[in-house]
C-alpha cells in the first residue's frame, strides 16, 4: 500500500512477547495477519502494519492512503502496545508522515448557529462548520460532543502527541465526551443537527443542551459507529435516545423499503413527524408515567412484529437500555436466527448508572 508512512521503534524488556498478542488482538478487530520471516503483517481496509523485533525493540511500521488512516493505525498500534505492556510504560515517538498534526484529523470545533425545541423533552442544536463532509455518511450515524466542564475558563481541545494518542490539557477541568447522532446534515449550508434528550437527572451532554445558547463553541469529534445496511425489509426499534438514529435512516431509505419502526418515548407529546417510505410505518409506544428502562414495552412490541416469511432479506437494527438491548438482541439472534450482518443491537444506557460506568460495565 503506498501513500503515508510512519514508523516508531519501542524498547520493552521482552519485545517478542508483546508483538504476538498485540497482533492476535488486532486480528479480533478484522485485521488480516500474516507471518514473512520474522516479521508480522497486519492488514485492515485502509491502512496495513509490520511488526518485528529488533535487539530489545518492537520496529513497527504503518502505512496508510490517507493521513486520517494513518492516525488512527498509529493510534491503535500505540494504545495496544501500552495495553500489552503491563506495568511498562515504553516511549513511543513515531516518525514519518502525521507527525504535523496539531489536532487529532477527525476534531473541528463547530458554532451554534440555532437552538430549537422538537418536543417537550428533545432539543435540536444546529451546529454550523466548514468540514462536515465526511459526516454525510449512513455507514457511521454516530458522533462524540465534546462537553467542556462549566467552571473552565477557557475551551479545552484535543492534540495529538509525539506517540500517536490523543493528549488532553492538563488540570482538573478536562472535559468530558459524549455520543450522539447526527440527526440531519446540509452540506450547501454547511450545518448539522443533534437531537438532545432533555431530562431531570442530567447527564453532561443533556445538562449541556439544556444552556446552549447561539454563538458559542462546541467540539466534537468522528464520525463512527456501525448504521444502515441494505435490506428488502427493516425492522427499526428504540427509545427516544435512539429516535435521532432511526429519524436519520428512514429519511434515507429507498422508497420501496418495506418494515417497520417501533419507537418507545414517554408519551404521545413526545412523537414526531417523519419522513417514511409507504412500505415502512411507525408505531409509538407510550410509557404514559412510567419511568424510562422500567418496561417491557419494546421487547414485547418486537416479539409481536411479523417478520417476512418470503424470502425477504432482512436487517434489523435496535438500541435502547441496557436490559431490553439485551432482551431484543437475545430475541433476534437465536429465536428469529438474524445473524451478525442481518442485525446491529446496541445498549444507548443503562438504567442507573452514567454513560461513562455503563461502558465499563457493558457485556
Amino acid at each position: 500500500m503506498s501513500g503515508f508512512v510512519a514508523e516508531a521503534r519501542i524498547r520493552l524488556d521482552d519485545p517478542g512477547a508483546i508483538i504476538g498478542p498485540v497482533c492476535e488482538h488486532l486480528k479480533e478487530h478484522g485485521a488480516e495477519i500474516t507471518l514473512s520471516g520474522d516479521t508480522w503483517v497486519v492488514a485492515m481496509d485502509m491502512a496495513t502494519s509490520s511488526f518485528r523485533q529488533e535487539d530489545d525493540s518492537i520496529v513497527v511500521r504503518a502505512e496508510a492512503a490517507d493521513l486520517q488512516s494513518l492516525y488512527f493505525i498509529k493510534m491503535g498500534i500505540a494504545s495496544h502496545i501500552i495495553e500489552f505492556a503491563g506495568d511498562e510504560t515504553p516511549e513511543i515517538a513515531w516518525t514519518g508522515d502525521g507527525t504535523q498534526l496539531a489536532a487529532p484529523p477527525n476534531f473541528d470545533v463547530l458554532e451554534v448557529v440555532a437552538v430549537r425545541d422538537v418536543t417537550p423533552h428533545m432539543r435540536r442544536i444546529t451546529l454550523a462548520g466548514d468540514n462536515l463532509a465526511r459526516f454525510d455518511t449512513l455507514q457511521a450515524l454516530h458522533l462524540r460532543v465534546i462537553i467542556q466542564h462549566p467552571d473552565a475558563v477557557a475551551p479545552q481541545w484535543p492534540s495529538v502527541g509525539s506517540n500517536g494518542l490523543v493528549r488532553w490539557p492538563a488540570g482538573t477541568h478536562r472535559p468530558q465526551l459524549r455520543k450522539y447522532t447526527v440527526r440531519s446534515l446540509d452540506r450547501a449550508a454547511g450545518t448539522m443537527d443533534i437531537d438532545f434528550v432533555i431530562h431531570a437527572d442530567a447527564g453532561p451532554g443533556s445538562a449541556w443542551a439544556a444552556r446552549a445558547r447561539v454563538g458559542e463553541q462546541v467540539g466534537v469529534v468522528g464520525p463512527g459507529g456501525g448504521g444502515l445496511k441494505p435490506a428488502d425489509w427493516y425492522l427499526f426499534a428504540g427509545d427516544e435516545t435512539a429516535l435521532p438514529a432511526i429519524g436519520r435512516m428512514l429519511e434515507t431509505l429507498p422508497d420501496t423499503a418495506r418494515g417497520v419502526a417501533l419507537i418507545e418515548v414517554a408519551d404521545a407529546a413526545e412523537e414526531q413527524a417523519l419522513r417514511l417510505p409507504a412500505g415502512v410505518s411507525v408505531r409509538w409506544l407510550h410509557r404514559d408515567g412510567r419511568a424510562a428502562g422500567t418496561t417491557t414495552l419494546l421487547y414485547d412490541a418486537v416479539r409481536e412484529t411479523a417478520f417476512p416469511q418470503d424470502g425477504s432479506t432482512v436487517y434489523a437494527w435496535a438500541a435502547c437500555e441496557f436490559e431490553a438491548f439485551r432482551a431484543i438482541r437475545t430475541f433476534l439472534r437465536k429465536e428469529k436466527g438474524l445473524g451478525k450482518a442481518e442485525q446491529l443491537v446496541v445498549s444507548y444506557w443503562r438504567r442507573g448508572k452514567s454513560e461513562d460506568e455503563a461502558e465499563a460495565s457493558h457485556d
